[in-house]
Formats: C-alpha cells, structure tokens, sequence
C-alpha cells in the first residue's frame, strides 16, 4: 500500500549535500563533489547556527572524508576542532555519540588506534546496540594487532546493522586471517549494498586488491579499471592500475599511472613502489625523486598533523637507507601498535642490521596469523636464508611465488633467483627415509592346527536280559 502524498512531502532526489550526509553517517565513501558541497553547506548553516552540535558533527564527518579521498593530512586538525565544538555544545558525558564516534575516527585515520579504541570503547559501554561505535573498534583493534578482539567486534556489527559498512570490515577481518574466499565474497556483499557510485568503485578497488594478492594481475587489473569507470576520482585504483600494469610486463604505462596517481593524492605508499619500479627498469636518477618525496611526506606527516607513516617509511629506510634507522622507529612502532604489519617491517628492519636471531621472532609474529602475503612470506624466507636454515627458506620462497609471483618489480626476480639457487631437495628424501634394500615380505610363523575334539562315544543299547 502507498500512503497518499503529503503538503510537506518532496518528491526531488536528494542533493549533492543530501548525499554526502547519508554517506558520512553511514561510514561509507562519497563523491568528491557531494563532499565539497556538504562541507559548504554545513559551514554556511553553522555560521549562523553555532550551538547546532549534530552539524559539527557531519560536519567533521566531511572533513574526514575530504582526508580520505585526498590524502591530505591537513584536514585532520580542522575535524578535530569541528569535533571539540561538538562536544563543547553537548559534551560526552550528554550522549553526544556522534562526535564520540568521530573522535574515534579521527585518532584511526591518524594511526592513534590507542585512542580510537577508547572512543570506541567508551560509545559502546554508554549504548552498546549502537551499531556507529562497532566500525571504530575493529579498526582500532586491527591496528593494534587484537584481530579476536576485532572479529568479535566485527561478528557483533554484523548482528546489529548489516550493510555496506559492516561487510567492508568483515572482508578486512577475513582477509587478516588468511581467508581469502570468506573476504572476497564479504567484499561482494559491500558491493550489492552499495548506494552510490563512490561506495561501488571503493568495493570494486577492495576487490582488485584481493585479486592482486592473489597474484591474479589481469583479474586485478579488471576491477581497477571498473572503479575507474564508475568513479574517475578513485585515485587509489589508479595506483592499483600501476600496480597491475607492472607486473604484466607493461612498465611504461605503470610509470604513468603511479605518477598520476602521485598527482592526485600523494600517498607514501605509492611513492615506496613508484621509486622501486624505476629502480627496477634502471632507471635510477628518476628513482630518487620519488625516494625522496616519501621521506617529504613522511616527515610532513608525523610532524604537523599527527599521522604516522612508520611502517612505510620504516621499509624504505631499511631497503634504500639507514637499517639501524628504520630498527629504531619501527621499534618504536611496535611498542604502540602489535600488528602483523609492524612486526613484519620491524622484522626485515632487522635482518637487514645483521639481528638475524631477533628477525625471525618478528617474522614468525607477522606469518603466523594466517595472513597470506607475498611480502611477508619472501621477507622470512631471507631472515631463514641468512641462519641457513635451507629447508624453511625453501618452504617459504614457494609459498611467496605461489601466493603472488609479481609481488615486487625488485624482490620477486630476487625471490625467483634464491629458489633457484637453493633447488629442490635431493631425491628420495631425507637420509635413511628409505630402506637400502628391496622389501621382502618377512617369514610369519604358521599358526597351529586347532586339535581335533573326540567324537562321542555311542550309547550302549538296552540287553535282551534287561528287558
């Protein structure tokens, strides 16, 4: 049945700001532009509405997103202002659960999962059923390396609001346990609950990420190139392009997107395989321009606006710079954040300042887990090399080429050039695994004939006297 209409109804769709909004509260992405005109918006009405603390709240919501889409760390402080004010209107103690949850997000984005975890903490012992504090924890609980604590609360998002956001965590919690089939089809189902043309290109980008762990470049490049059609501003799936483009052997291409890409949004991460891939195709003069805008970014990063890039950085220095540099901060790293990302870059740290002993406990943190990555797999399998332990660094190499044989521009032909060095196991096995001889069916003793038993003897018959 479909009630009459209303005076007060609008049978318009909802404006760009409208939009955003919805997006923002539902902790999905929005489009740029739905983003810019909400930040519009919400500053105009503010403006002359300034004791309004659901709108700073939104509105703190906006600048995070603008964050997000731009990796621009510089909108941090204004969301955290716009945050305070929220609280200073209606403070937390009032059940101001909006700019709580915002707060928690705020410390996620900048890498302080310590204090995302306590905002997070803090909504849910107030109101436990509200589903917003649910996405905080497992973040906060993923960076800090409690994955149960994670799965738990991801498994209890699910229960209270099912939906776009709550699948995109369960694929993010299934991926960190090694399973791969559960994330992907997680990650499906962000994509069918998908409202937008934003929220359907990040779950087609999540996807090609999977599918390049998997080392299924094509499949990867597939859905890069899909985010890219349904949102053209998706800058992460044109580094994702780059990165496909790479390992298909299309190298040229993959140097455009990865600067382009840079253009956009100038993310650590991507300047780290930018700088790598050159160095790669020898050419290494043009290596060093993006080497050094990570350092830039990283040092601008952490210094102004509260984000940390350790683990990025931590990788290049131990690769391109300083090793006992990189040991010192990823160290540091780990005494805040227990993840397997910490203890796997804090492990080659290490390994390549020479503590082989002390590489492997880290190593062996990072891969146990269940997290199926050819990084993690290739950096073991050298910390083994080095304490010559030839059976494990096998093991491990294979695992690594298995999981993804295009991994890097410069450690996968390294990885490919130790397996071929170390070869198979000689044949037949390990010494004395076999008999020297052929196998003779030994001589069993006969088992006695049971004896016969007596017969009866016959019954006399009766006498002819006796009768």
């Amino acid at each position: 049945m479909i009630r009459p209409a209303r005076t007060g109804d609008d049978a318009r769709p909802p404006g760009p700001s409208e939009r955003a909004a919805a997006a923002v509260g539902m902790g999905a992405p929005a489009a740029a532009v739905d983003v810019t005109a909400l930040v519009a918006d919400r500053e105009k009405w503010l403006a002359k509405h300034p004791d309004d603390d659901a709108s700073w709240a939104v509105l703190a919501g906006a600048y995070l997103e603008q964050a997000r889409r731009s990796a621009d760390p510089a909108w941090f402080p204004k969301a955290e202002k716009a945050l305070k004010k929220s609280l200073a209107v209606r403070p937390a103690e009032k059940g101001n659960f909006d700019a709580m949850t915002g707060m928690g997000t705020l410390a996620n984005a900048r890498r302080d999962f310590g204090t995302g975890k306590k905002w997070g903490e803090l909504v849910r012992a107030q109101s436990p059923k509200r589903w917003t504090a649910y996405p905080v924890l497992v973040d906060a609980y993923t960076g800090l390396g409690e994955y149960k604590a994670a799965q738990a609360a991801m498994e209890r998002l699910l229960e209270l609001r099912p939906g776009f956001a709550a699948y995109v965590r369960a694929s993010q919690v299934y991926r960190d346990r090694g399973w791969r089939e559960d994330a992907v089809v997680a990650m499906e189902h962000a994509a069918g609950a998908a409202k937008g043309p934003a929220e359907k290109a990040y779950t087609l980008f999540r996807l090609g990420e999977l599918s390049w762990e998997r080392g299924e470049a094509g499949e990867a490049l597939r859905l890069y190139e899909g985010a890219l059609r349904t949102d053209p501003a998706q800058s992460e799936a044109v580094a994702g392009r780059a990165r496909a483009l790479a390992a298909l052997g299309r190298g040229g291409e993959a140097v455009r997107d990865y600067r382009l890409a840079l253009g956009r949004t100038p993310v650590p991460r991507v300047a780290l395989e930018l700088g790598e891939l050159l160095e790669a195709l020898g050419r290494e003069e043009e290596a060093r321009l993006p080497y050094d805008m990570l350092g830039a970014m990283a040092v601008r990063d952490a210094g102004a606006n509260g984000v940390d890039d350790d683990v990025v950085l931590g990788l290049y220095e131990a690769d391109h710079g300083d090793p006992a540099a990189a040991v010192r901060r990823l160290s540091e790293e780990w005494s805040r954040h227990k993840s397997v990302q910490v203890a796997d870059a804090l492990g080659w740290a290490l390994h390549k300042a020479g503590e082989d002993s002390s590489a492997l406990e880290y190593a062996k943190k990072a891969t146990d887990l269940g997290l199926r990555s050819a990084d993690f797999a290739y950096h073991r399998a050298m910390i083994e090399r080095a304490l010559g332990d030839e059976a494990a660094t096998r093991r491990h190499l294979q695992e690594a080429m298995r999981t993804n044989p295009h991994f890097s521009p410069l450690r996968a032909p390294l990885a490919k050039e130790a397996l071929a060095t170390i070869g198979q196991p000689p044949a037949g096995g390990p010494e004395n695994m076999r008999p020297t001889r052929p196998w003779v069916a030994p001589e069993l003793p006969k088992a006695a004939e049971p004896a016969a038993k007596p017969k009866p003897k016959p019954k006399p018959s009766p006498s002819a006297s006796s009768l």
